[in-house]
């Protein structure tokens, strides 16, 4: 089971890419894992893509291509999806006819120091699947609530109460996924 993951944060030291790593960690044996770079894609741009695809866009959709599932893990920004992960998503559905996202299941994992975990981001992330046709699974969800509290110096997470629910998420993806394999 091959999931191409997908992360709404550059920051080196984001407690999503901490989520992510600990996704990774806590997932079945038989999934692998490939981090998608978003960060050299240019602002979308429909002129620039009817010139052609540049190099970064060309990789990004040959890596949904092959994975089986998606695995979205991003923070929340001003309410919604932080503006890298839409422009990723933007380059990647288009044009229509070539959207590699189309009848892909995905996961949606969101972490913030917040009290609600990122779940508007997710919310609105779960708008953006339904016109790209990507199947989100619906439970478990994960929104880590005061990511800052849960994570030690090193990166790890230490809250056991979100490892056993980050568990259960990356079987039920694993299982979602099969149901899409052809």
């Amino acid at each position: 089971m091959h999931i191409l993951a997908i992360l709404g944060s550059l920051r080196t030291e984001s407690f999503n890419r901490k989520a992510l790593n600990a996704a990774m960690e806590l997932a079945p044996p038989d999934m692998t894992f490939e981090i998608a770079d978003i960060s050299d894609l240019p602002l979308y741009n429909q002129d620039m893509q009817d010139a052609g695809d540049p190099a970064s866009v060309t990789r990004l959709k040959t890596q949904i291509r092959a994975a089986d599932a998606i695995l979205f893990v991003t923070p929340e920004y001003n309410y919604s999806l932080p503006g890298v992960l839409k422009n990723a998503i933007d380059w990647a559905s288009r044009p229509p006819a070539d959207n590699p996202f189309n009848g892909k299941p995905c996961g949606i994992i969101t972490a913030s120091t917040g009290l609600l975990g990122g779940a508007r981001a997710q919310y609105h992330l779960r708008q953006v699947c339904v016109f790209v046709n990507l199947y989100p699974m619906n439970k478990p969800e994960v929104m880590i609530a005061k990511a800052h509290e849960k994570f030690d110096e090193t990166g790890k997470l230490t809250d056991e109460m979100t490892r056993k629910i980050l568990t259960t998420f990356m079987a039920s993806l694993k299982e979602w996924a099969e149901r899409f394999k052809k």
